[in-house]
């Protein structure tokens, strides 16, 4: 049931924010070029892999190695901007249509955490990953891995209709007042070591 509601929604929400997104996609193209859709493996259910979708919110510029320069120094302005009104994260509308990604669940978050995490944080695996979840309407990048994991379990455990309608609309409210979109001192998050 969930599943074919997420599936109606998803396509509803495409369909209604259409004109948004090619507006999106053509500035993202004069400011930052191609291409337009960042494209990243991720964990899904159970940890196994699967490409999330998000607008592209940075530039390619590399130092006089060849290597990416620091976060901080590719994430433009405009960018800023979009993450600020979480717009990148609209293309995961796609994922939600494809089934790798809920409406609510914990976020997805990089492949080379899996072997970091103990045996109750990786729980959070045991349900489809979300675009939002409990630890983003409990602090989202402002409070410590530790909590995100233990908000995410916790999610996991008490998982239910009601809850996921209660986080859409915290998230709602969140966005609007943009709370606690990056961690003091980083353009996000810190990364997560164990």
């Amino acid at each position: 049931m969930k599943r074919a509601f997420e599936l109606l929604i998803s396509c509803l929400a495409l369909i209604s924010s259409s004109l948004l997104m090619l507006l999106i996609v053509i500035l993202i193209r004069l400011k930052l070029g191609s291409p337009v859709i960042f494209k990243q493996e991720r964990p899904g259910l159970n940890g196994k892999p699967f490409y999330l979708y998000k607008f592209r919110t940075m530039t390619d510029e590399k130092d006089e190695k060849g290597d990416l320069v620091p976060d901080e120094k590719r994430l433009t302005d405009f960018g800023k901007l979009l993450r600020k009104l979480s717009l990148d994260e609209l293309p995961q509308l796609f994922n939600v249509m494809k089934g790798d990604v809920s409406f609510v669940g914990p976020r997805p978050l990089l492949m080379e955490y899996l072997p970091l995490y103990n045996s109750e944080q990786a729980r959070r695996h045991d349900v489809r990953p979300g675009m939002t979840g409990w630890a983003q309407v409990n602090g989202r990048n402002a409070i410590s891995w530790e909590k995100k994991f233990e908000l995410d379990v916790w999610y996991v455990e008490n998982q239910s209709f009601l809850l996921d309608m209660k986080i859409v609309y915290l998230t709602l409210i969140k966005v609007c007042k943009q709370e606690a979109i990056t961690q003091e001192g980083h353009v996000t998050t810190q990364k997560f070591v164990g």
